[in-house]
């Protein structure tokens, strides 16, 4: 299938590693040019390096050094991305602040990192995506959003209300052509992410999570990134409002 991601600007936050990494690249494959942003500036460097690599220098490739908790300096690096790539038609907001503790300190990194980065890039996209014949916002959730687990708090809560958020998007920018989404991962697993992080440090909390997976096993990256890239492109240009779970049949629950 032809996703029709080839001349398309996307944006990419937390793009370079795991989920976000893993997006760029493959949007980057189907010839979309790209802007990444990390707060690990030499992992930016990296990263675009590695993706002009993997094009050939086919697509434009952008990258900077942001926290998407500061609200005026990520809206002020998605314009000027928008600027530097001729537009925008695809956002994904992927970063999170990981933050499962019950203290305040946790619900204020949550909400300004996971909730606010979202809505603060959302807004800075805004003009360029009604500009586009192609717009269309995804926000990285969680299955911690939809059910009760070790996640719920701050996390769980947070990641709940980005699908609620990315709904009401959905029907308030329907009309301007601009589709809105959520995808919900399970449990992913790769070099340097959380799950490898609490192998090492928590095995029994990792062994009883992966024995909630019927399939055996934790996602990859790459599953993840190949459903947002269907839900992002042209391809998929009646969906929206959707919450695209990904998690190999870990949760139980009736999305209805």
């Amino acid at each position: 299938m032809d996703l029709k991601l080839k001349g398309l600007k996307a944006l990419v936050t937390g793009g370079t590693k795991g989920i976000g990494l893993a997006i760029a690249r493959t949007l980057a494959a189907e010839g979309a040019d790209i802007a990444v942003c990390s707060r690990n500036g030499a992992a930016v460097e990296q990263t675009v390096a590695g993706l002009v690599q993997l094009t050939s220098g086919a697509v434009n490739v952008l990258g900077a050094a942001v926290d998407v908790a500061d609200g005026p300096a990520l809206q002020s690096w998605t314009r000027q991305a928008a600027a530097q790539l001729g537009g925008l038609d695809i956002v994904v907001a992927n970063v999170s602040a990981l933050s499962i503790g019950n203290d305040a300190e946790s619900w204020r990194k949550e909400f300004e990192t996971d909730l606010m980065g979202t809505v603060n890039l959302v807004d800075a996209a805004l003009p360029f995506l009604e500009a586009s014949k192609a717009a269309s916002i995804i926000a990285i959730s969680s299955v911690s959003g939809r059910e009760i687990d070790f996640a719920a708090g701050p996390y769980g809560t947070f990641k709940a209300a980005l699908v609620h958020y990315m709904q009401g998007l959905a029907y308030q920018l329907a009309p301007k052509g601009i589709r809105a989404n959520t995808v919900s991962p399970g449990n992913v697993y790769f070099e340097g992410g959380v799950w490898d992080q609490i192998e090492r440090d928590n095995p029994r909390l990792f062994a009883e999570s992966l024995a909630l997976n019927p399939s055996g096993r934790m996602a990859r990256p790459q599953e993840i990134a190949n459903a947002v890239a269907f839900v992002a492109s042209p391809a998929a240009s009646f969906v929206s409002g959707t919450n695209f779970v990904v998690d190999g049949a870990l949760t139980r629950g009736v999305q209805l």
